[in-house]
């Protein structure tokens, strides 16, 4: 479920595009369907690795966050871009 949740999390990103993000709950809705809500942890340890790997940014209030600390509230998803 991990890595689907992953795969689910990276093609969202990208397809959203380098300037927009994603929510956890989108790529929970797309690996769950109707269950997407028993995901929505998952998902978010699923972006949490993934922000470890350097592979997407996680964002709160738009300030980057990060993945070693405990996340609060709502969170965003963005491709890493290349500075």
């Amino acid at each position: 479920m991990q890595r689907r949740l992953e795969r689910a999390i990276l093609a969202l990103a990208a397809e959203r595009g380098p300037d927009k993000t994603i929510c956890p709950s989108e790529a929970a809705r797309e690996v769950g369907g109707d269950g997407w809500r028993d995901l929505m942890g998952p998902a978010r340890s699923a972006a949490r690795e993934l922000a470890r790997r350097g592979r997407v940014v996680v964002t709160s209030r738009g300030e980057v966050l990060s993945p070693e600390e405990e996340w609060r509230g709502p969170v965003r998803i963005g491709v890493v871009t290349g500075g």
